[in-house]
């Protein structure tokens, strides 16, 4: 296993100071936060109790950025992830989530290549924004979360004219992706 696809090991003492058991000294959560940008795996280890505090962390930084004025999470979509907590649809939602950051860095990655580093338009950029559309509706089984009006039909939100055709072969790519990942 190479050096860097192993999670950095940070260990919290009983001080609440975070210690890079890499470098040995003590880390804030921003030197966290650049950890995980540059792609480094983390995980954040309790000294005493040996308990995983990764989540906990990485929820802390969420939330910093999100108290900044650094908003990525839209108010619909954080109100969707209450909901979801409080429902029978939590067994789908991290599933979902996780798939969906997958097809974005994917996306990324495409585009990237596409573009050669310019600046110029995104080619394909609807057919993703489509693609990501129809996964979301296959994993939340159609339920309205805030995403359409009650009586809008989704045919007329989207407005790109894809047929239905063209959506039910996205839908079967996406499911398979989704059964491959269980």
């Amino acid at each position: 296993m190479a050096e860097d696809s192993k999670p950095l090991l940070i260990k919290r003492y009983a001080s609440r100071r975070l210690y890079n058991t890499e470098t040995s000294d003590y880390v804030t959560l921003d030197d966290i936060a650049g950890f995980i940008r540059t792609g480094r795996e983390v995980q954040i280890i309790d000294l005493k109790s040996g308990d995983d505090l990764t989540r906990q962390y990485l929820l802390q930084i969420i939330a910093e950025h999100e108290s900044r004025g650094e908003n990525v999470l839209p108010v619909n979509v954080l109100n969707d992830l209450v909901r979801a907590y409080t429902t029978q649809a939590t067994s789908v939602v991290p599933q979902f989530l996780q798939t969906s950051f997958e097809m974005l860095r994917e996306s990324q990655e495409k585009v990237m290549e596409t573009m050669g580093g310019s600046s110029m338009k995104v080619p394909g950029l609807e057919a993703m924004q489509a693609q990501q559309e129809a996964f979301m509706k296959a994993m939340t089984g159609g339920m309205n979360w805030g995403t359409t009006q009650p009586n809008e039909p989704a045919a007329e939100k989207s407005g790109d004219g894809e047929d239905l055709d063209d959506i039910k072969k996205q839908l079967a790519e996406l499911q398979d992706k989704l059964s491959k990942l269980k």
